[in-house]
């Protein structure tokens, strides 16, 4: 199932976790296609060449700087939460689960909740990176893939309650890419460029849930075709037969 194409040429686009890896490379690829203005969300501000780019101080686990940046930005038609932590545990600490659930669930959480009603004005886009560690996770990182398996029900969540206002939201189930975050995994990459690339092409076709790379798309068809993913779909039938009182 697809949602309605969203084209970036002519948006404003914001992108957190923007000053490295798939962030910094996504922020590249909406400017190449010519995105109207590209707010880069970093915890650490710094300076991009582009005039059409503004950085932003956004620290998805600080609610004031969330607001600051609502302030700041005015309009919006495409979010993009990609800001994340990733780090290598065993589940016996359970400071290291609360970090990862701290950036990559209630990150994008709040962060989508406070642009959501210029999202709405819009009728924009929400594009969660999430990971294929949500669909099975690996074992030197489990904290991360609970993480991002809440993130991907959150995700699922957002797209049954909001379409009804015509906000298209998006999950992208990311394979291992060349960035920090997979430094000393020698396993097949993809390069932060082509990903960037493959996910505004999944957001400009309309895909619910993109595959932006080779691993991922090993197991797409099986996902779009699958008893889980026509349970998604029953679910927001019923949602759309009997919507939610305002």
């Amino acid at each position: 199932m697809s949602t309605n194409s969203t084209s970036i040429e002519g948006k404003v686009v914001l992108v957190t976790g923007a000053n490295r890896g798939i962030g910094r490379a996504l922020v590249e690829e909406a400017l190449r296609r010519g995105a109207k203005h590209v707010y880069a969300g970093t915890r650490q501000l710094f300076a991009h060449p582009d005039e059409p780019v503004t950085p932003l101080a956004l620290d998805v686990t600080d609610p004031a700087q969330i607001q600051d940046a609502v302030a700041r930005v005015g309009s919006l038609d495409i979010l993009v939460n990609n800001a994340g932590i990733a780090l290598s545990d065993d589940l016996s600490d359970v400071s290291v689960l609360e970090q990862h659930l701290g950036v990559n669930l209630f990150g994008p959480y709040r962060v989508t909740q406070a642009f959501l009603p210029l999202l709405t004005r819009s009728r924009g886009a929400i594009v969660n990176n999430v990971s294929i560690m949500a669909l099975a996770p690996f074992p030197i990182t489990p904290a991360y893939a609970i993480s991002k398996a809440a993130a991907f029900n959150l995700t699922q969540s957002l797209r049954m309650l909001l379409a009804a206002r015509g906000v298209q939201v998006h999950a992208v189930l990311t394979g291992p890419t060349d960035t920090e975050m997979t430094r000393g995994f020698e396993i097949p990459k993809a390069s932060p460029e082509s990903v960037a690339q493959a996910i505004f092409d999944g957001v400009e076709n309309g895909e619910e849930d993109i595959f932006p790379d080779v691993m991922s798309e090993m197991v797409a068809e099986s996902w779009r075709t699958g008893a889980v993913k026509e349970l998604e779909r029953q679910s927001a039938a019923i949602l759309q037969a009997e919507p939610l009182a305002a």
